[in-house]
C-alpha cells in the first residue's frame, strides 16, 4: 500500500513539474514570437530600400529571407556609392549656356514647349533621387559639387532642407537689375504653373560659385513676388552635403519661355509689385500722357542734359494732359519706381541697368532708348535686351539713337578693343532729331489714347487683380 502510494506522488509531481516547465516554454516562446513582430515592424519603418533595389530583390528566389541587417548593409552600400561631380564641367567651357550647359552637365532639363527649361528633384527623370549639393567655393565653380541620391540612403554627414528651394545658375550676376530679373521670371513662371509655390530658399551660382547676396532691387522683387524676403542658402562646412526634400533648378534663365509664358510672368510681378508697393489704379493719379526721362549720371549719361530735357519739354508741352517727369534711378526707392513707372506712358532713358524698370509700365507703353558711339558696330546682341524686354512684358520700343560722335579710339571703328573706350561714354544730343522723334513717338500715343484700344492690357482683366 506504501508503495502505491509513494508511486503515486511522484507521479503527481512529475506532472506538476512538466506542466510548469511547458508553462515556462510557451511563456519564452510568446517573448521571442512578439520580439520578432517587434523587430520586424521597426525594420519595415527605419530602413526601406530604394526602388531600384526593390526591383532586384523582387527576381531573386526569396526575397522573404532579407534580414533587417543586409538591408541596413544594403543602404549603408547606397550611401558610401554616391557619386559627386564637378558643378561646373570645363569640357564645356567654350559652349557654357549651349544644350545642357557646362553646369551640372551630366542632367538634361525639362522642355515642354512654351516654358521655361528646369529641373526638378525628385521627380521621374531623377528616379525619385533628391538633389544634392556640396562645396563652399566662391572662386572656382569646379570646387562645388552635385550628386543624387535615394531619400532613404542620403550621403554621410549630409544636412537634409525641407520644403522647396530654388537653385539658380545665372551666367551674369545678381547684382545688375536686368542680368538678375531674367534669372527670376522663370521661377515666377514655374510657381505660376503649380499652384503659386513658393520657396523656402535660394541657392545662388555664377558659373558654379556660389554667391550669398543679390541686388536690392532684385530683392525686393522677389519679396513682393512671393510675399516674403528671399532666404540665401550659405554653404560653411566643404565635407557636409546639403541635400534638398524638393529642388527646381534654373539653368537658362528665359531660355524657352514662349513670348504668351514672359508676359504672363512679367505681369504677375509687375501686379504684385503694385500691391507691395500699395500703389493701385485706384490710388495713384495719372496724367493724360505720362513722359518720363529717367537720367544716369556718370556713364552712359547725356553730355548736356539740360539741352536734352528741353527738347523733350517742348514737345510735351505741345500734347494736351502731357506731363514731363525728369528722374534719376539712383536716387529713388523701389516703390517709388514703381510708382514713377505706374505713371509712365513713354519711358525716355540711355541704355542701362535702369531700363529693366520699363515692365513696370502700364502694358502698351513706349519706351526710347539712345546709345554713346560705338555701340551699333561693337555691342553685338547686348544692345538689344531692352528691345527684347519690351516685346517679352508688353511695351513697345520705339527705335533707339546712337550717338554718330563721341570719344575717340586709337584703332579702327570695327576694332573690338575700341569697346571698351565707348561702352561707358557720355551721350551726345541731336535737337531736331530728338523733337521729330518725340512728336511722333507722342502723336501715335495721343491715337492709342483717344481710341481707347481695348488691347491695352492684352487680355488681362486688371493690372491690380494679380493672376
Amino acid at each position: 500500500m506504501t508503495t502505491k502510494a509513494s508511486v503515486w506522488r511522484r507521479l503527481v509531481t512529475c506532472l506538476s513539474s512538466l506542466k510548469f516547465y511547458l508553462n515556462v516554454l510557451c511563456l519564452v516562446v510568446t517573448v521571442v514570437v512578439l520580439l520578432q513582430i517587434s523587430s520586424f515592424q521597426i525594420t519595415q519603418h527605419s530602413i526601406s530600400l530604394p526602388p531600384a533595389l526593390l526591383t532586384y530583390w523582387k527576381h531573386q528566389q526569396q526575397p522573404e529571407s532579407i534580414s533587417h541587417s543586409e538591408k541596413a548593409y544594403l543602404v549603408e552600400k547606397l550611401r558610401e556609392s554616391v557619386t559627386y561631380l564637378p558643378l561646373k564641367d570645363y569640357r564645356f567651357s567654350k559652349k557654357p549656356l549651349e544644350g545642357h550647359t557646362w553646369f551640372m552637365s551630366s542632367l538634361y532639363d525639362n522642355q515642354t514647349k512654351g516654358e521655361a527649361q528646369y529641373q526638378e528633384f525628385p521627380s521621374e527623370s531623377s528616379k525619385g533621387r533628391l538633389l544634392c549639393l556640396k562645396g563652399v567655393d566662391e572662386h572656382d565653380g569646379s570646387w562645388n559639387y552635385y550628386a543624387l541620391a535615394w531619400p532613404e540612403a542620403l550621403p554621410v554627414n549630409a544636412i537634409l532642407q525641407e520644403g522647396l528651394t530654388f537653385v539658380s545658375y545665372n551666367q551674369y550676376d545678381y547684382g545688375n537689375l536686368w542680368h538678375g530679373l531674367t534669372a527670376v521670371v522663370p521661377f515666377v513662371s514655374w510657381s505660376l504653373r503649380n499652384q503659386r509655390e513658393k520657396p523656402q530658399r535660394w541657392v545662388l551660382y555664377h558659373w558654379g560659385e556660389l554667391r550669398f547676396g543679390m541686388g536690392h532691387w532684385l530683392s525686393e522683387i522677389i519679396t513682393a513676388t512671393y510675399g516674403q524676403e528671399p532666404e540665401i542658402l550659405r554653404f560653411v562646412d566643404e565635407d557636409k552635403p546639403v541635400c534638398f526634400e524638393k529642388a527646381v533648378v534654373m539653368r537658362h534663365n528665359e531660355g524657352g519661355m514662349s513670348r504668351e509664358r514672359r508676359m504672363e510672368a512679367f505681369h504677375h510681378v509687375r501686379c504684385e509689385a503694385r500691391n507691395y508697393c500699395n500703389i493701385s489704379s485706384s490710388e495713384t493719379s495719372k496724367p493724360g500722357i505720362g513722359m518720363t526721362l529717367l537720367l544716369r549720371t556718370g556713364s552712359r549719361s547725356f553730355r548736356n542734359e539740360s539741352t536734352v530735357i528741353d527738347v523733350f519739354k517742348k514737345e510735351c508741352g505741345r500734347v494736351d494732359g502731357c506731363e514731363l517727369n525728369v528722374s534719376y534711378s539712383n536716387n529713388l526707392t523701389f516703390c517709388e519706381q514703381v510708382e514713377l513707372m505706374k505713371k509712365t506712358d513713354v519711358l525716355v532713358s540711355p541704355h542701362g541697368a535702369q531700363l529693366t524698370n520699363l515692365f513696370l509700365m502700364d502694358m502698351n507703353s513706349s519706351v526710347m532708348e539712345f546709345f554713346p558711339k560705338g555701340w551699333l558696330k561693337l555691342a553685338g546682341v547686348g544692345q538689344l535686351v531692352f528691345q527684347w524686354a519690351a516685346n517679352w512684358s508688353g511695351m513697345r520700343h520705339e527705335g533707339s539713337w546712337h550717338d554718330p560722335v563721341g570719344e575717340i579710339c586709337q584703332f579702327p571703328d570695327t576694332d573690338r578693343r575700341c569697346m571698351s573706350v565707348y561702352k561707358n561714354a557720355v551721350i551726345g544730343y541731336n535737337e531736331t532729331y530728338f523733337g521729330e522723334w518725340a512728336r511722333s513717338v507722342l502723336g501715335k500715343l495721343s491715337i492709342r489714347k483717344k481710341q481707347e484700344i481695348p488691347e491695352q492690357n492684352q487680355g488681362y482683366d486688371s493690372l491690380d487683380v494679380c493672376p
